[in-house]
């Protein structure tokens, strides 16, 4: 096959940090607040700032507590863990390795009596008609390892007696929350914005403030997780007065990324985007004669982490170790000719390509990417 003339504009596809927004430069940061207190008073409006314009573009309810808070997404949802959890039975969700994490720190670390668990296999969901939101539930929206999405959330009850704890952040920014059938929504700026690493997000509902208020579990709880003082929430908490330091650099960078997508039409511009980029691998995956979509059904699959697997019965007859290393001759290759950076399946999923397409993407770097695509598998099947 002919090597392809043209290299995309931006090689960077990584699912995490995340490609910049198109147009980024180091003078984004001008106006980062350095050296000084993130307590002072520039410091917390500009904290504040980045929360207000977080409830715009996402459309958080105004009742609703957004609050920045340590070690990116994965803080963010191990607060709402070791915070909320224990008050009545919990069903935890897992069809990639991030949901599969949470279930281990629920029935090996926390430990808790009540638990059930609904797995399905990369590229599957679980039955989620199965799930009891009377209890409480745990789930990924967007399993970014799996590159499958739950369609929507019918299966949640509007009255449902517990707490629904959702950990969104790959997909926040790029799909659709329904607000009013989430009570903790985490993500983390570096996904699908293309913000900096180390921060997390954590969005309450009344239902789970009011759960903090009434509710102390059994576990110690270390200073990092602690969101209430005298059982009354610690709204500062809420406001930008973050538990401990965060880095005003990182800061401006994501105020900068949520003052980008307002300036492509906010939550509707950027869920377009997405939508766009994934419609150019849906047209090449529909013609192409080796790869696939992980996802196994077109509605629960990706528009932001979208995965692949491979197809042709050439590449089914080698063995594990055989496929893994022709995918990393694949991901070599395109990374030597410094067209794409970092598109290898997760370490824990199936032998496969990772392709972020969340709106920081440009689709027109996507179509020239396939064609890259398809002369590298090309040329590792044929030195084989």
């Amino acid at each position: 096959m002919t090597k392809p003339l043209q290299a995309p504009v931006r090689a960077e596809f990584s699912s995490g940090p995340c490609a910049k927004r198109p147009g980024w430069t180091n003078d984004a940061l001008k106006n980062a607040l350095l050296g000084r207190s993130h307590r002072s008073k520039p410091g917390k409006e500009r904290l504040k700032y980045s929360i207000d314009k977080t409830r715009e573009i996402l459309g958080v309810p105004a009742d609703y507590r957004i609050g920045i808070v340590a070690a990116s997404d994965t803080g963010a949802v191990e607060m709402a863990l070791w915070s909320l959890l224990g008050a009545r039975g919990v069903d935890m969700l897992s069809w990639e390795s991030f949901g599969a994490g949470w279930v281990t720190d629920v029935v090996k670390q926390l430990k808790l009596d009540d638990v059930r668990t609904f797995n399905a296999d990369y590229g599957k969901l679980p039955d989620l008609n199965a799930v009891d939101t009377d209890r409480d539930v745990v789930f990924t929206w967007n399993g970014t390892t799996s590159g499958v999405k739950v369609p929507n959330a019918d299966w949640i009850k509007a009255d449902r007696k517990g707490l629904t704890i959702c950990d969104a952040t790959s997909a926040a920014f790029a799909m659709d929350l329904p607000w009013q059938k989430l009570d903790v929504v985490t993500y983390s700026w570096q996904k699908v914005l293309g913000g900096e690493a180390a921060h997390g997000m954590l969005i309450l509902s009344p239902r789970a403030v009011e759960r903090l208020e009434s509710y102390t579990p059994a576990w110690p709880m270390p200073k990092i997780f602690r969101m209430t003082k005298g059982g009354k929430l610690i709204e500062g908490i809420f406001t930008g007065e973050t538990i401990n330091t965060p880095s005003m650099l990182c800061v401006e960078d994501y105020i900068d990324a949520l003052e980008w997508a307002d300036s492509i039409g906010g939550l509707t511009g950027l869920v377009a985007k997405s939508e766009a980029n994934l419609k150019v691998l849906s047209d090449w995956v529909a013609s192409s004669d080796w790869a696939g979509f992980l996802a196994e059904t077109a509605e629960t699959c990706s528009n932001t982490s979208v995965c692949l697997k491979v197809t042709d019965s050439w590449f089914a007859g080698l063995d594990a170790d055989a496929q893994a290393a022709t995918l990393k001759k694949l991901t070599s290759k395109l990374d030597a000719e410094g067209v794409a950076y970092d598109i290898g399946a997760y370490r824990d999923a199936p032998a496969g390509l990772r392709i972020w397409a969340g709106a920081t993407v440009e689709a027109s770097d996507l179509k020239i990417l396939t064609e890259w695509l398809d002369w590298a598998y090309a040329e590792v099947k044929a030195a084989a």
